[in-house]
């Protein structure tokens, strides 16, 4: 196979993780028995050697740029891992596939039982790939840009000091909303909107609905509920200094940013998106009752034409 001709696949994996460095190895070693180029970065092999010993063809690179095109990513762990798969990825256009081996894992494609059919899909080039939007972060001192950054999932701003809540004012478009104090605020993406949101009581959102959420923790106020607000908005988040509380940010608890009081946080939609390749096509809402346990006990769905009866469940 010319090296014009070589389909590569990046393996990344939680290697802290007995069972995810197993599964990374198992993963390399099948791709190259389907005559795939297993991509590792330098810093995996490093530190742990038994991944190079499982596919001595693989390819190992300091920098993804050096390995490109890599035609998918694929992911062992949980919805932690795949999001650090994806501040690796990003830039590159490299699709994500997740292999969970966490608990809830709403990113994830497929379980650790479904590893080999999952490398015979790709090696098959039976998977399709979706964009996902994420968010732009960018945070304010004054007039100043102090910094910037992105999350596929959400920016959570929290309150530093477990004892002093924050005071927040919100607002969207350039006008004011509300003001109140409260343990932090989270903006999502429908793709976080079961994760960090969903426990501050945000609304679950389908994939493919474009919008932004915005969901106060533990508010001191009659008037702080989740808003569900257009993608194409701007979103702003002021820490007042009334108090004289800081904030943290985080982006997809990934990077830890202090915000002084009087800190402007802007998100609004990112001009690029994140690509999940898919491998089954599975409502959401199957997945959402799955990963849940969610009880559908007496449900009569539509009626069985061909039969004339209802489909129960």
């Amino acid at each position: 196979m010319s090296g014009a001709e070589q389909r590569r696949v990046l393996v990344r994996a939680h290697l802290g993780r007995p069972e995810a460095l197993r599964a990374a190895c198992e993963t390399l070693s099948q791709l190259e028995a389907a005559g795939l180029t297993p991509v590792l970065l330098a810093a995996d092999a490093a530190e742990s050697p038994r991944l190079t010993e499982s596919a001595p063809s693989a390819l190992v690179v300091e920098a993804l740029a050096d390995a490109e095109p890599i035609e998918v990513c694929m992911v062992l762990g949980g919805d932690g891992s795949i999001l650090r798969a994806a501040d690796i990825v990003r830039g590159h256009g490299i699709p994500l596939l997740g292999v969970n081996l966490g608990h809830v894992g709403f990113l994830a494609e497929s379980e650790r039982a479904d590893l080999a059919e999952t490398v015979r899909t790709v090696s098959e080039r039976r998977y399709t790939v979706e964009r996902r939007m994420a968010l732009d972060i960018t945070v304010f001192e004054g007039a100043r840009q102090v910094h910037r950054t992105w999350a596929l999932n959400e920016a959570a701003i929290e309150k530093e000091n477990r004892s002093r809540m924050i005071e927040v004012v919100i607002g969207v478009d350039g006008r004011p909303v509300s003001s109140f104090g409260c343990d932090g605020m989270c903006v999502s993406t429908p793709t976080g909107s079961t994760a960090y949101s969903f426990s501050a009581g945000g609304p679950v959102v389908w994939p493919e609905v474009e919008a932004l959420v915005m969901t106060p923790i533990a508010a001191h106020a009659l008037f702080a509920k989740p808003l569900v607000i257009s993608p194409s908005s701007e979103i702003s988040i002021r820490i007042l200094q009334r108090t004289d509380a800081r904030g943290v940010l985080w982006s997809d608890g990934r990077d830890e940013i202090e915000l002084a009081p009087g800190s402007l946080v802007r998100i609004v939609r990112a001009d690029e998106p994140v690509s999940i390749a898919r491998v089954n096509a599975t409502p959401f809402s199957e997945r959402l009752v799955r990963k849940f346990h969610l009880p559908t006990t007496g449900w009569r769905g539509p009626v069985d034409e061909s039969s004339g009866t209802e489909e129960t469940a």
